[in-house]
């Protein structure tokens, strides 16, 4: 009787694991949507031009929803000296950098997701969550991630944050370029507010000869380099600078895609992934079987 309950059991339970294997491997399987349209949207952002007012902080929290705090209210709760990252409450962020030959002569510098051309946290998503919308935009979706967290690893800007306070069902946060704006025909939040202009939003093959003009027509304003002209294969945010990007909080980066080796290994191994609940069940098995063998001994 003891052997035909333990042989039940077993049955059960490598039952309902293979069942749920072949139930999450197809949706573990998924396979990222990275369009590159030659019309795809870009921002070119000049920072010789930005004062640091910070206006755009506010318009991106106020459009998403995050805060309706006044500008003030948000200047007094953080200094722009402090280098900041964006994170779940702040889309983008502004940071200050000194120059060391003229302490008058500050460069603000805005940071976002980058929207890049070939995104590592598309390719790293084992659920397809992250997508590479024909407008350029790179977008989360909430209802298919697992919360793994492989795109704040993988992402080269350390952009995606996590919203570790939420203990049910927390966000992956990062800039959306506005998506539901500019599908309505309204610029981003961010440009739309910019006083001085330092954001110029247009196709990106457009900002590319914009920014070589400018470079080419203002050399003692401008290095020769647009960062994210290259770096990682492209970015959809370019940017102008009087000193080398890398005093400006810019990562060194390569030509090459992020993505490349870590997307083959990764769809490759969740392919045929085993979720924990099929592994708890075999586990569970074992114990059962283990516990009857000891009380059997026992007796």
């Amino acid at each position: 009787m003891g052997n035909q309950n333990r042989r039940d059991f077993l049955k059960s339970a490598i039952s309902i694991g293979t069942a749920t294997a072949g139930l999450n491997s197809s949706k573990l399987n998924a396979k990222p949507k990275n369009i590159l349209s030659e019309d795809r949207m870009g921002v070119l952002v000049d920072t010789t031009v930005c004062v640091g007012c910070r206006l755009c902080e506010q318009a991106c929290q106020i459009a998403h929803g995050f805060s309706d705090q006044d500008i003030d209210t948000i200047k007094s709760q953080t200094e722009i000296k402090e280098f900041r990252r964006p994170d779940h409450k702040s889309m983008t962020v502004v940071n200050q950098f000194n120059n060391p030959d003229n302490i008058e002569n500050q460069i603000n510098v805005k940071v976002q997701c980058m929207h890049c051309d070939h995104p590592a946290c598309v390719s790293a998503c084992i659920v397809g969550a992250f997508t590479k919308e024909e407008n350029g935009t790179v977008l989360w979706d909430s209802d298919k991630c697992i919360g793994c967290r492989y795109c704040m690893v993988a992402c080269p800007f350390q952009i995606p944050a996590f919203e570790f306070d939420i203990a049910i069902h927390p966000n992956i946060v990062k800039c959306d370029f506005c998506f539901d704006r500019t599908k309505e025909g309204q610029l981003p939040a961010c440009i739309e507010i910019c006083p001085v202009e330092a954001l110029t939003y247009g196709k990106l093959y457009e900002l590319h000869k914009l920014a070589h003009d400018k470079i080419k027509n203002y050399p003692d304003r401008y290095i020769d380099r647009i960062f994210g002209d290259l770096e990682v294969g492209g970015t959809s945010w370019l940017y102008l600078a009087s000193r080398d990007f890398n005093d400006l909080g810019f990562p060194k980066l390569s030509h090459n895609p992020s993505p490349g080796v870590s997307e083959a290994i990764q769809h490759g191994v969740f392919a045929y992934f085993i979720p924990p609940i099929s592994v708890y069940a075999l586990l569970g098995g074992v114990m059962w079987l283990t516990k009857n063998k000891n009380n059997t001994e026992s007796e």
